[in-house]
């Protein structure tokens, strides 16, 4: 059975009977995890390896977890710091800030994998334009060049982990203020202006092997009248065709009132984020618009999709004791919580 385009979350920290059911069922391929569905590293542990024996191959089990406002995991985790720190360093010393961001990378993603969880959607490569709340610290800096320097170091970390990076929110959601899980965000700039300091991130990014984008849930309202997840012209015209990009596309959740332009049906917004060239598409804290999904997009098989998505399964099975004894886990977990305390702390990582 290979990978469905829908990912969808569960309720608890066990899979009840019904999630049984909807996981092994064709159109779905992956697992989005939450923060109600974590008490302790063992219980993770035990939790995706369930989801993986459902189905072969194995369903992708995913997480938001940036670090700093978006990090579900918390107690028996390292508590990351939102990435804007780094771009604060940076302004003083750029080799710090590099080497900081690769190892908060290689940190974010080598814990998870350690309970082997395939891959963050992250890391956020918007341009903070200083007006968006939702966007904020989680952007890397504002100065789109800089924004590159540290989220090529961050996925270089993520990468030698052994997870695939997925960039957001293309073709980026720093210009406006309005947050998309609660409105529908309009911006009124002119292609070449977001091109230059928006879609520059993205492009350099898919240079540098970026795996997979998450667009954004804003309609850019002189370009195109869809939001970009559900506009051919942002996901073909621009990602695949002039950026060239290869990866796995994942839409934003469908249940964000951004996406409701889309339509009230939620396989109605399925199926047209996957026509617009999406290869996967989310809807998360709804079981019955998953549920509609399933019962209303019919059949849906694309053999290139597949190949894509088979390439977010997380590589390089690690041991969790032997990460938490081992040297390299301890001097990143000691970097990362006390760089702030010592700015003219050595990083030899």
């Amino acid at each position: 059975m290979s990978l469905g385009p829908l990912m969808l979350d569960i309720a608890a920290e066990t899979l009840s009977e019904e999630d049984r059911d909807i996981l092994q069922h064709p159109l779905v391929g992956g697992v989005i995890l939450f923060s109600r569905n974590y008490s302790d590293v063992d219980q993770l542990h035990a939790l995706v390896e369930t989801i993986h024996a459902l189905r072969d191959p194995k369903l992708l089990v995913a997480v938001d977890h940036e670090g700093g406002r978006v990090q579900r995991f918390r107690n028996g985790f390292t508590r990351l710091p939102a990435v804007a720190h780094f771009g604060q360093v940076h302004d003083q010393d750029a080799a710090k800030a590099r080497k900081l961001a690769r190892t908060a990378g290689w940190l974010m993603a080598i814990e998870l994998r350690a309970q082997d969880i395939d891959f963050s959607f992250a890391p956020v490569l918007d341009v903070d334009h200083g007006i968006s709340d939702v966007i904020g610290d989680r952007a890397f800096h504002h100065d789109p060049a800089v924004v590159v320097e540290l989220a090529h170091a961050y996925v270089e970390g993520m990468h030698e982990a052994g997870m695939a990076a997925t960039g957001k929110h293309f073709p980026g959601h720093g210009g406006v203020s309005v947050d998309s899980h609660l409105g529908i965000p309009i911006d009124t700039r002119e292609y070449n202006d977001i091109y230059a300091h928006d879609i520059l991130t993205f492009k350099r990014m898919i240079h540098h092997g970026l795996a997979a984008v998450m667009p954004a849930h804003v309609i850019y309202e002189n370009i195109d009248p869809q939001p970009a997840g559900f506009s051919r012209f942002w996901l073909q015209d621009v990602l695949r065709t002039r950026l060239g990009f290869q990866g796995v596309i994942f839409s934003d959740d469908l249940n964000m009132e951004g996406a409701s332009v889309a339509g009230d049906n939620y396989a109605d917004r399925a199926r047209a984020a996957l026509e617009a060239g999406c290869d996967m598409v989310l809807v998360c804290n709804n079981r019955k618009g998953a549920i509609d999904v399933i019962d209303g997009l019919g059949q849906w098989d694309d053999p290139v999709s597949h190949l894509r998505l088979a390439r977010m399964h997380g590589r390089n099975a690690i041991d969790r004791n032997h990460l938490f004894a081992s040297h390299k886990w301890k001097q990143a977990v000691s970097l990362i919580e006390n760089y702030q305390d010592d700015p003219s702390l050595e990083l030899d990582f």
